[in-house]
């Protein structure tokens, strides 16, 4: 069987008669000449309608695609245009510059490096003393203050400063105020620019502080004095004390020379 021959319900070949008897009697379809055969009858042409639909069907949805592509680009756009953005907080200002030589602090709450801390705070070795206060003077004390009071003995080779509490024979010999020795009897004599009067009252009244400070810088003087037992002096220090001095006991001879006195001494 011919490969080339058309089937049954297909379209000829081009070049090829349809098949069927001749319409005109001719062999073959060629039996008269070239008037009969293909003038007689038309070609059926069957449309491949389902290839060409599913192209079309492609094809409009690639445009489907590419138009929701476009519109959804628009409505974004649009919302970004009309919706913007909240303004973003601003950042906080940058610090100060830190003086030269605080790198190494933290801030208030940050802790010291412990090594600088090692180094700032001194050690036992390198520790400053305590701060001493610088001694005070003590304040004078009002005059007419009694200082000191009692028995004192002066003999010939013991004289007193009566400067110092209690009265004492100091090492310093300009430090004295009397002195004892014997010339016919007992003397006083005030030493080193101390002075001494005899208080002299017809009542046997005793003398006062008020009554000595207001006597002994016009009628004390620096000269010896013979003692009597019951004698009253008032007298001055080289220091400038005040003292009262009642005699109560008077012996020994030459070397041996003593006195005792009742003693008041003040403050001025």
């Amino acid at each position: 069987m011919n490969s080339e021959e058309p089937r049954q319900g297909w379209p000829a070949p081009p070049g090829h008669p349809p098949a069927g008897p001749p319409a005109n009697g001719g062999h073959d379809g060629y039996g008269g000449g070239y008037g009969g055969g293909y003038g007689t009858q038309a070609p059926i042409v069957v449309a491949r309608t389902s290839s060409h639909r599913g192209a079309w069907i492609g094809a409009g949805a690639t445009l489907v695609a590419a138009v929701i592509g476009v519109v959804g680009t628009y409505l974004v756009s649009s919302n970004k245009n009309e919706n913007p953005a909240p303004p973003t907080a601003q950042a906080p200002a940058p610090a100060p510059a830190t003086p030269s030589g605080a790198e190494t602090r933290g801030g208030d709450d940050a802790p010291a490096d412990a090594s600088q801390s090692q180094e700032s705070t001194p050690g036992p070795e390198t520790s400053a003393p305590p701060a001493t206060e610088a001694p005070s003077t003590p304040p004078a004390k009002p005059a007419g203050t009694e200082e000191w009071k009692g028995a004192l003995v002066i003999t010939y080779t013991d004289d007193k400063d009566l400067d110092s509490v209690p009265p004492a024979e100091s090492e310093i010999g300009r430090e004295n105020d009397f002195s004892v020795y014997p010339f016919g009897g007992h003397m006083l004599r005030p030493e080193s620019g101390a002075k001494a009067l005899v208080w002299k009252d017809t009542t046997n009244r005793t003398p006062s502080y008020a009554d000595c400070a207001r006597d002994i810088d016009t009628l004390g003087t620096e000269s010896e004095m013979e003692l009597k037992t019951g004698l009253v002096l008032c007298a001055s220090t080289n220091d400038g004390r005040l003292a009262r001095l009642t005699v109560k006991e008077l012996a020994g001879l030459a070397s041996d020379t003593r006195a005792v006195f009742d003693v008041v001494v003040w403050s001025r």
